[in-house]
């Protein structure tokens, strides 16, 4: 029975146990498909990158969730990079990072936060029925009609696309009670990884927005803090033109205090759009894997 190293490290914050957790598996070179399908199952967390050598940059990294693989995560490539800088492999400067989507640009900064530049965005707006998707989301219709004259809801993309929903108030998004069958169905009828809701009413002053984002489709009820959807909804308001067209040079996007997991994304839309934050390592240990010919066999931690 082989073993890797294994971490939690919890993005989007600097405090562990709090923000979005992701496992990282440092060195995932030799292990199948099947064999990081189990790992990411054990770990039962939204998504675990697996780092692996790369031809065309520094490092390769795949995604998974507990059931199935993903193209792109940022929170996970925050918290992989942290740890590398933590761990002493990588020093403060850019990096390249090979991903399914293509290769982004990793910025590590000399205080440990970590900048990813996100693909080239794309912003669809979709014509989603008020009653609906009030019902969908558990909230008020009157939540969603607001504020969607100015603001229609859209799929927005910069590299996982995410059905961008705008609500009136923190309470409304506070108090949603989405039905995740309903939430499934709309995702895969728009083809968006997941809903992400969110208000201008915030928690704390200095943040622009607060987000809640549900992903059934993807294994994931509610994902406590997502930068790639945080990367989305940035490229969304440059194109409804909020704040009059004249974005902040740098973004605050809260989300996941409602799951007892608060954390911050800084967010910043420019040439390209770019997710950043800290991240704190939780736990760091070592895991049995079964043979790769044994791979329907229970993973011991």
């Amino acid at each position: 029975m082989d073993s890797v190293r294994a971490l939690q490290v919890d993005a989007f914050t600097d405090e562990p146990l709090s923000g979005n957790a992701a496992g990282v598996v440092p060195d995932g070179d030799g292990l199948t498909e099947a064999q990081m399908q189990a790992i990411a199952r054990e770990f039962s967390l939204s998504e675990t990158a697996f780092l692996l050598p790369s031809g065309p940059a520094d490092r390769k990294v795949r995604y998974f969730t507990p059931s199935q693989e993903v193209d792109l995560c940022g929170h996970a490539t925050i918290a992989a990079h942290a740890h590398l800088h933590e761990d002493g492999v990588i020093e403060a400067g850019t990096h390249t990072l090979e991903t399914n989507v293509g290769v982004l640009d990793i910025e590590v900064a000399e205080d440990g936060a970590v900048w990813m530049t996100q693909d080239d965005p794309t912003v669809r707006p979709v014509d989603v029925d008020y009653e609906r998707l009030a019902t969908v989301l558990g909230v008020p219709v009157g939540s969603l009609q607001d504020v969607g004259a100015d603001m229609p809801s859209a799929v927005a993309s910069t590299g996982l696309p995410f059905l961008v929903v705008p609500v009136n108030f923190l309470e409304h998004v506070g108090n949603a009670d989405p039905d995740m069958a309903a939430v499934e169905e709309l995702c895969e009828e728009y083809d968006a990884t997941g809903l992400y809701a969110f208000t201008f009413d915030t928690l704390e002053g200095d943040a622009t927005l607060h987000a809640r984002m549900f992903a059934p489709g993807a294994g994931v009820s509610e994902d406590p803090v997502t930068g790639t959807a945080s990367g989305a909804a940035g490229a969304y308001l440059r194109e409804v033109s909020a704040f009059d067209g004249e974005l902040p040079d740098e973004m605050v996007f809260e989300q996941g205090h409602f799951v007892d997991r608060p954390g911050r994304v800084r967010v910043r839309v420019g040439e390209t759009v770019r997710v950043g934050g800290d991240a704190a390592t939780a736990i760091d240990g070592t895991l049995s894997v079964p043979a790769a010919d044994d791979d329907d066999d229970i993973l011991e931690a």
